[in-house]
């Protein structure tokens, strides 16, 4: 068994997720970029060189995504729904929602109205003055009000895998779009949207660690499965969303099976596996499908609950390597 350590979100929190893993981002409490850029300016100015900030200008733009949006019946792509879950941040204002960015701060920490000035607040005190108890308590009220924290890993692995395994069978089957991303949680957080550059105070950017690194790869081939079984489950043709979906359970199946064996001392990967064999990969048993990544939902919070990944160093050949990463990693010491 890995070492143990502290239990760093609430299970309230996981609740709120939707079924496909993404939180639902309410409009109304969403602050915008522009709010985390007046602390967080390297981190900003990593997000402008991805491809997550420049989804809001080139989208519209797209030749395939405007023929995804005919074959939808969709006329602005910006303002409705089944494109800006994923591709856009939104904001509501004044009774009327409008997309402000592409895919921002909150798209992956929770929209930010009821934490913001919490987290930053330093229990109204400065810095160099909070007690260690007085930042504790600070941290655990951002998370109750939705603060989904780096260390969150789990958390995190639902918000991207709920957009980068497309939620959505007639999008797929009728508007050709991609059934997701070949997406993989190392090589996409370390590359072109890593911005570590918080404790460093914008000097590096600095990639994560070995044991966070293989907690990310495990969690991430586990919320890749849960996620699948759950689109699977929401099938109702024998069209390509339903085989795409199932190739993706298979795929993660096979993936965790290696990963099991190089890690014997963590039971819970093993479990996941004879878990997704649960239910049949067919149609109309989504009641079953929904057990089963459930089951997939509870092991992982598990994990990470017993595991920090200093004692997972077997799934290391598993893991990506840096020339795999997605994107270039933004030099935080380049600018300013």
């Amino acid at each position: 068994m890995g070492s143990p350590k502290r239990i760093f979100f609430l299970l309230p929190a996981i609740f709120a997720l939707s079924v496909y893993g993404a939180f639902a981002s309410d409009a109304t409490k969403i602050v915008g970029p522009n709010a985390c850029a007046e602390c967080h300016k390297q981190e900003v100015e990593a997000w402008k060189l991805s491809h997550h900030f420049k989804t809001f200008r080139d989208l519209p733009r797209d030749g395939e995504a405007k023929k995804i949006a005919e074959r939808m019946g969709v006329r602005r792509i910006k303002s409705e729904s089944l494109c800006s879950n994923c591709h856009y941040t939104v904001q509501k204002k004044d009774e009327k929602e409008e997309a402000i960015a592409g895919i921002s701060c909150e798209s992956c920490h929770g929209a930010g109205k009821d934490w913001i000035k919490v987290h930053s607040g330093y229990s109204c005190k400065k810095a160099e003055t909070e007690t260690k108890a007085e930042k504790e308590q600070r941290w655990k009220l951002a998370e109750s009000r939705r603060m989904i924290r780096v260390r969150a890993i789990y958390q995190l692995a639902k918000n991207c895998y709920g957009c980068h395994v497309v939620p959505q069978e007639d999008l797929v089957n009728r508007g050709a779009h991609q059934a997701g991303s070949a997406f993989e949680l190392v090589s996409w957080s370390q590359g072109e949207v890593l911005h570590n550059t918080w404790y460093s105070k914008g000097k590096e950017n600095v990639p994560a660690d070995a044991a966070r690194k293989r907690m990310l790869y495990l969690v991430g081939l586990g919320v890749e499965l849960e996620t699948s079984l759950r689109a699977v489950g929401k099938a109702t043709v024998r069209k390509a969303y339903a085989f795409l979906m199932a190739q993706r359970v298979d795929r993660a199946r096979k993936q965790l099976s290696i990963a099991a064996k190089s890690a014997p001392n963590v039971p819970e990967i093993a479990k996941m596996v004879e878990v997704s064999h649960s239910a049949a990969l067919k149609l109309n048993n989504e009641h079953l499908l929904t057990i089963a990544a459930d089951g997939i939902s509870k092991l992982l919070v598990d994990i990470t609950e017993k595991y920090d990944g200093s004692t997972l160093s077997g799934i290391d050949g598993l893991i990506p390597r840096p020339e795999q990463y997605r994107g270039k990693v933004r030099q935080a010491a380049a600018v300013n």
